[in-house]
């Protein structure tokens, strides 16, 4: 039986999302165009897939037995293509690394020119990554490898660590605890956090709302549903509510934003960066760049490449190469 393969993709994500309107914009298609897509993978399969309702869609026992050979298959298909995309930028001598925040030019500046040093006739280029949504090999796929605060972990993962950080509290400038050369977590537990996408990884966006500490996300948060660092720049740039990075990362929030105050936690569990790539990536430049991390097998952190400590203001307002 022959049938649009982008047909599968489209019921893949409606069944996820529960609402076509909601697939389409994920989609970015529109509603019409993917109603009648699905309407067609339908006849051309013999099944119907879909209740329609006012409130959406649910999956019918054909559906739901569906779902999940359509799902394997889209994923398949996503396999191959990412790793043809992966080979040939090997091939080149491309190295896509992608980052949530500040790119790592900026908070990674050593480890990048050692990295550069090291191989002059590599192409380093950067991605900037929403914050991750989904399974994290799936997050992953647009990159070789990825420099960032842990998203969830799988077997298909691995993780390098590379820097601690002290978590920091990003607060407006008229805030109570503005301007004080560090606080205490059981300050701030109370205190209204900038809300996250309901799609991004809930333990993900737990380490930034001190959910750990408090047993349970915050009680009170905005209706800012942030899904990338630069949405959350401009939540900060018109609410009060408060969230926590790691101290580069406010550091240079601050510096962009002077109506934001950076205040350090003196008790949270630090903040851990690391370089995280798929299990199966065999991309000879990935294995270049976590060697020259130089973790401590220790501590797992690195100790060289990387400085733990964060840039000061005063080279924050400096040039960067």
């Amino acid at each position: 039986m022959a049938f649009n393969r982008d047909h599968l993709r489209y019921f893949v994500t409606v069944a996820d999302e529960g609402q076509i309107t909601q697939a389409a914009r994920r989609l970015f298609m529109a509603q019409p165009a993917l109603s009648q897509a699905i309407s067609q993978l339908e006849t051309e399969l013999g099944l119907k897939l879909l209740d329609r309702h006012a409130r959406g869609v649910t999956l019918t026992d054909a559906g739901e037995a569906f779902l999940e050979k359509a799902r394997a298959a889209v994923e398949s298909e996503s396999e191959v293509r990412r790793t043809a995309e992966s080979l040939a930028r090997a091939e080149r001598g491309i190295l896509e690394v992608g980052f949530i925040g500040p790119p790592p030019t900026m908070t990674a500046t050593e480890l990048i020119t050692s990295f550069t040093a090291a191989h002059p006739g590599a192409d380093l280029s950067f991605r900037d990554l929403p914050f991750p949504r989904g399974s994290t090999r799936s997050w992953l796929e647009p990159v070789d490898v990825a420099l960032c605060q842990t998203p969830a972990l799988d077997p298909e993962i691995r993780v390098h660590p590379v820097r601690r950080e002290q978590r920091t509290l990003v607060v407006d400038s008229g805030h109570r605890l503005a301007g004080r050369s560090e606080a205490a977590v059981a300050e701030a537990l109370d205190e209204t956090f900038i809300g996250y996408h309901p799609d991004v990884q809930r333990a993900w966006a737990a380490l930034h709302t001190l959910d750990a500490v408090r047993g349970g996300p915050p009680q009170v948060q905005t209706e800012d549903q942030v899904a990338s660092a630069l949405q959350m720049l401009g939540v900060f740039a018109t609410t009060t509510a408060v969230t926590t990075l790691p101290l580069a990362d406010a550091l240079l929030v601050q510096h962009v934003l002077p109506r934001i105050s950076a205040v350090p936690l003196s008790d949270a569990d630090p903040a851990v960066l690391s370089l995280i790539w798929r299990v199966e990536d065999e991309h000879p430049l990935v294995a270049a760049l976590v060697e020259l991390s130089g973790a401590d097998p220790a501590t797992g952190v690195s100790t060289n490449g990387v400085a733990q400590a964060p840039p000061p203001r005063a080279e924050l307002d400096s040039p960067r190469p």
